[in-house]
């Protein structure tokens, strides 16, 4: 949704020191963030915006079979969260065949079956953390192979810099199929206070306390930043790292969940033009 802003959005101001948007900015067609006097309209916007991440993740390259998945919890009943359907590509994900699950993996609503590794992972992080409201985890290719190392990014660039202090390494379990229960709480238990978790030779993770917008972006940032990383480390010159007071500066600017909703934006509108179908 975008808007002739008057005024910077509340959710600029609340985003900490941001400066995207500017007094002599005022009058131009800027994001806004939506509100919604009820639950059946909200419900429907996040199901949109839930099956816009997943086709942005398929025009990403990150399917890997059945793998892969994206949750968000429903507005009116915070026990539920809708995700995407077991063994259909996230480019044929839809409003009509997402389903809607509680935290036990029992499928409320929907024809599909759930995938049992992303009801382990996620419902026991939407249980655990109610600010939690989307989740996103996919098996791809610089994600996972960087999740072989055991170790956090490092701030090469402004991008990595978003991440500094503000996503974890999961050891515990690692190359376990992420079916037992014991490893939905360890991952769980790590997501205290950060926006993203590299699970040691599984994959990424990244949730949102805003938006399953930001979700999806900050996931695909996260990939990115471990592909940039792998490159570097390829040359066998050592990166020159952002200062630690200078990456969180970057933190603080650019790595906020309303950020990644904004950059999502972008993504979107180029998905709605390109792919009407997703509203089937």
């Amino acid at each position: 949704m975008a808007a002739v802003m008057d005024a910077p959005p509340q959710s600029i101001v609340k985003a900490g020191k941001v400066s995207i948007y500017q007094p002599e900015q005022q009058g131009l067609i800027f994001p806004e963030v939506p509100s919604f006097s009820h639950h059946a309209a909200h419900r429907q916007h996040l199901k949109e915006r839930l099956v816009g991440a997943c086709r942005a993740f398929a025009q990403q390259g990150f399917d890997y079979g059945f793998a892969g998945h994206l949750t968000v919890r429903d507005p009116e009943n915070p026990g539920l969260y809708w995700t995407n359907p077991m063994a259909v590509h996230f480019s044929q994900v839809k409003v009509s065949n997402l389903i809607c699950a509680d935290h036990e993996g029992r499928v409320v609503e929907g024809r599909h079956a759930i995938n049992r590794a992303g009801f382990v992972l996620h419902a026991a992080v939407h249980e655990m953390h109610q600010d939690i409201v989307a989740m996103c985890h996919a098996h791809t290719v610089y994600g996972t192979a960087f999740a072989s190392l055991g170790r956090k990014l490092e701030p090469i660039t402004q991008d990595a810099a978003a991440f500094f202090e503000d996503h974890v390494v999961i050891g515990d379990e690692a190359g376990q199929v992420a079916v037992e229960v014991k490893a939905g709480h360890k991952v769980a238990n790590a997501f205290k206070g950060v926006k993203a978790a590299i699970h040691q030779n599984h994959g990424l993770l990244t949730a949102s306390r805003h938006s399953i917008e930001s979700a999806a972006f900050w996931f695909i940032a996260l990939e990115r930043c471990c592909q940039q990383q792998l490159l570097v480390e390829a040359t066998g010159i050592a990166p020159k790292l952002v200062t630690p007071e200078r990456a969180r500066y970057s933190r603080e600017h650019v790595g906020s969940d309303y950020i990644g909703w904004l950059h999502f934006q972008a993504i979107w509108d180029d998905l709605v033009a390109a792919q009407p179908d997703m509203f089937d």
